[in-house]
C-alpha cells in the first residue's frame, strides 16, 4: 500500500487538504469525496497526475477516477487522513439545488415514458382522424382518445404513488390521496365546507397531490411510532387519509393551483414579449440544460400548463434540437476517417433521430467544442422558427420524430404538420452544412501503416460472452465520461432487459464490491473484466442488489453471478445501463465490439486480440 503514499498526499493537497474533506468513499474505479468547498480543489493538477485518470463533478460528489486499484489507494488515503474505512455511500446533506433536482427526478422520471406514450397516442389519434381513417365523432376515436387521455386525467394517482415512494411513505397511501383528489363527483362542482364555498378541479394536476403527500408523510411516521401494533396497520392510513385529503382538497389545492397559474402566466408573459428571442435562447441552451440535468424542471412546468389546458410554448421550441444533433453526427460520420468514431456515429445518429441525444452529446459532440457549438447554433435557428410560427406543446408525446404529434392542435392540423416538417428539414440541412464545413479531424499519427508483426498480433486472443440480456451499444454511449472516453478500458454498454448477470468466461472473481453493483473478473489467460450495473448505483448502498458469489470464487462460463431488481433501481431514479469493459485493455492490441443490438448471455460480445 505504501507505493500509493505519494499519490495520496498529492490528492489530499490538491483537494484542499484534510480539513476540506467531509467524507470519502470509493466505488470500483473512483474515490468519491464530499468536500466542504469544492472551489479549493485543483482540477487541472489532479488531471495531469499520471496516477489519476480524470476528475468528475457528479451526483453532489467530487470524484477522482483512479482505476481498478482504487481500493488500495483508498486504504492508504483513510490511513493518511485518519478516518474509519467505510464503503457505505456518503450521507452528506445535499445542497438545495441537488435536493430539488433529485426530488423532481424521483417523482416524475419513473412515469415519464408512459406519459410520453399516452401523449403520442393522443397525437396519432389526431393525425389518423385528419387523414380520414376515421372521424372525431366515431367511437374508435373516442376509445383511442380514452387510452391516451386516461393517464393525464388520473395523473394525480401516479404522482401520489411516486411521491410517497420518494419520501419513504407508504406508496399506496400516496396513490389513494391522488385518487381522492381527482374523484369525479367532487371535482368541478360547487361545494360548501362550513360556509366556505369551493369549486376545485384536481384531475391532471401534479402539485396539489405532491404537497398533500408531504403533509401526510410526517403524520404517518408519527402514528406508526405511537399507535399499538395491533391497530397500526389500519388506523394509521385511516387517520392519515382523513386529515391529509381533507386539508389537501380544501386548503392546499386551491392555494397551489393559484400559485401554478401565476407561474404559468409569468412564463407565458416572458415568452409573449418576443417569441422568436425566447425560442432562440431556450433551444440553444437545451443541451446545456440536459448536461446539468435541469431540463426535467421545464418538463414539469409544461405538465403544469397542460394540466390547466394551456398549450406550452417553451417545450414547443426545443422539439428540433434532436435533429440538429443528428445532423452534426451525420456530418462527422461522412467527414471522419477514424473508424472507431465512424462506428460510434451510426448508433448515435439513429438514437438522436428518435430523441435520445445523450450518446451523441457525451460520446461525440461535447468533446469536440466546435461541433457542440454548431449543434447549439442549429438548435437556436430551429427555436427562432418555432417561436415565429408559434409552435406549442398540446400534449405530452414521445421524443425526436415521435415528438411531432405533441405540436399538432385539433384544428388546422394539416397546415401545422406541414410547418413542422419544413422546420425539421431546415434545421437538419443548415446544421449539417455548418458541421460538414467546420469539422476538422484530430491530427494524430496514423496507425494504419502495415507492420511485419501485425499478422502475428492480430490472432484472436479470445472471445468474451455477454453477461447480460439486453441491447448493446458502443462504449461512447455510456452516461459517465470516465467510461465513455475509454479511460477505464475498452468495452460497451448494455441496456439490460432483466436483472441477472452471468459469467462471460471461466475465471475468478477479482472484485465483488460490498454494494453489489459491480463485479470484477479475471479469466485463466489474465483478461480482466469489469461489469458495472447502472450509473452512480453505488449510492444505493447495496439496496436492490443480490450477489451470488464472493471475491476469490472460481466461476464457470454462464454461472449466475448477480441478481438485481431492475425496475426498483429505475424507480429510485438511477440509470440501469450496464458497463462492460476490459479493465486491462492496454495489455492487448485490440478490444472490439462483436455485436450491437439485442443480445443474450453467452452470445459473443467482445473480441480481444493479443
Amino acid at each position: 500500500m505504501k507505493k500509493y503514499e505519494e499519490l495520496v498526499k498529492f490528492i489530499i493537497k490538491n483537494i484542499g487538504g484534510k480539513n476540506n474533506i467531509l467524507n470519502v468513499t470509493h466505488c470500483v474505479t473512483r474515490l468519491r469525496f464530499q468536500l466542504k468547498d469544492e472551489s479549493k480543489a485543483n482540477d487541472d493538477a489532479l488531471k495531469n497526475n499520471s496516477g489519476i485518470i480524470t476528475v468528475m463533478h457528479s451526483a453532489g460528489q467530487y470524484q477522482v477516477v483512479i482505476g481498478n486499484h482504487v481500493a488500495d489507494v483508498y486504504s492508504e488515503l483513510v490511513n493518511e487522513i485518519g478516518v474509519k474505512e467505510s464503503q457505505e455511500p456518503s450521507q452528506r446533506k445535499m445542497k438545495i439545488k441537488e435536493k430539488a433536482l433529485d426530488l423532481i427526478s424521483g417523482i416524475f422520471m419513473p412515469s415519464l415514458s408512459l406519459l410520453c406514450a399516452c401523449g403520442m397516442i393522443k397525437g396519432l389519434n389526431i393525425i389518423f382522424s385528419f387523414v380520414g381513417l376515421y372521424t372525431q365523432e366515431s367511437d374508435l376515436y373516442l376509445l383511442i382518445n380514452a387510452i391516451g387521455d386516461c393517464f393525464f386525467y388520473f395523473f394525480p394517482i401516479v404522482i401520489g404513488y411516486n411521491t410517497a415512494k420518494k419520501i419513504n411513505m407508504n406508496p399506496y397511501t400516496g396513490m389513494i390521496i391522488g385518487a381522492a383528489l381527482c374523484y369525479p363527483t367532487i371535482n368541478g362542482v360547487d361545494l360548501n365546507f362550513f360556509g366556505l364555498n369551493l369549486n376545485a378541479t384536481y384531475t391532471s394536476t401534479v402539485l396539489p397531490v405532491i404537497i398533500t403527500c408531504f403533509l401526510a408523510a410526517p403524520i404517518e411516521k408519527f402514528l406508526n411510532k405511537v399507535l399499538p401494533s395491533v391497530i397500526r396497520s389500519f388506523m394509521t392510513p385511516t387517520i392519515v387519509l382523513l386529515v391529509s385529503v381533507t386539508v389537501g382538497f380544501i386548503l392546499i389545492g386551491p392555494i397551489v393551483n393559484a400559485a401554478s397559474q401565476g407561474i404559468s402566466d409569468a412564463l407565458l408573459a416572458v415568452y409573449a414579449l418576443s417569441p422568436v428571442l425566447a425560442g432562440i435562447l431556450f433551444a440553444t441552451l437545451w443541451q446545456v440544460f440536459v448536461i446539468f440535468g435541469v431540463h426535467i424542471t421545464f418538463i414539469v412546468l409544461c405538465m403544469m400548463n397542460l394540466s390547466m389546458g394551456i398549450p406550452d410554448p417553451l417545450l414547443g421550441s426545443q422539439v428540433f434540437v434532436a435533429f440538429a444533433t443528428s445532423a452534426v453526427v451525420l456530418a462527422i460520420f461522412i467527414r471522419t476517417k477514424n473508424k472507431e468514431l465512424r462506428s460510434a456515429c451510426i448508433p448515435a445518429f439513429i438514437s438522436s433521430i428518435f430523441g435520445i441525444t445523450e450518446p451523441a452529446l457525451y460520446g461525440i459532440t461535447i468533446t469536440r467544442p466546435v461541433m457542440f457549438a454548431v449543434s447549439c447554433i442549429g438548435s437556436g435557428i430551429s427555436g427562432a422558427i418555432s417561436g415565429f410560427l408559434g409552435f406549442r406543446y398540446y400534449q405530452m408525446a414521445g421524443i425526436g420524430l415521435l415528438e411531432i404529434p405533441a405540436l399538432l392542435p385539433t384544428t388546422n392540423t394539416g397546415m401545422v404538420l406541414l410547418q413542422v416538417v419544413i422546420c425539421m428539414i431546415i434545421t437538419f440541412v443548415i446544421t449539417f452544412v455548418l458541421a460538414f464545413v467546420l469539422y476538422k479531424e484530430n491530427t494524430q499519427p496514423s496507425s494504419s501503416q502495415p507492420s511485419p508483426s501485425i499478422e502475428e498480433t492480430s490472432k484472436s486472443y479470445g472471445e468474451i460472452s455477454s453477461p447480460i440480456k439486453g441491447e448493446v451499444k458502443p462504449l461512447s454511449a455510456a452516461k459517465d465520461d470516465a467510461f465513455a472516453t475509454g479511460a477505464l478500458g475498452k468495452g460497451c454498454v448494455i441496456m439490460p432487459e432483466e436483472g441477472k448477470v452471468y459469467s462471460p468466461f471461466d475465471g475468478t472473481v477479482l472484485v465483488m464490491f460490498p454494494t453489489g453493483h459491480a463485479i470484477g473478473l479475471v479469466d485463466d489467460k489474465g483478461c480482466e473484466i469489469l461489469i458495472h450495473v447502472g450509473i452512480n448505483t453505488v449510492q444505493l448502498g447495496g439496496k436492490h442488489f443480490f450477489p451470488k458469489v464472493k471475491i476469490g470464487d472460481k466461476v464457470k462460463k454462464g454461472q449466475f453471478l448477480l441478481e438485481f431488481d431492475l425496475e426498483a433501481i429505475k424507480e429510485e431514479g438511477y440509470d440501469t445501463d450496464t458497463i462492460v469493459v476490459v479493465s486491462n485493455s492496454k495489455d492487448y492490441s485490440e478490444v472490439s465490439l462483436s455485436k450491437e443490438g439485442e443480445i443474450v448471455p453467452q452470445d459473443c460480445l467482445l473480441t480481444v486480440k493479443g
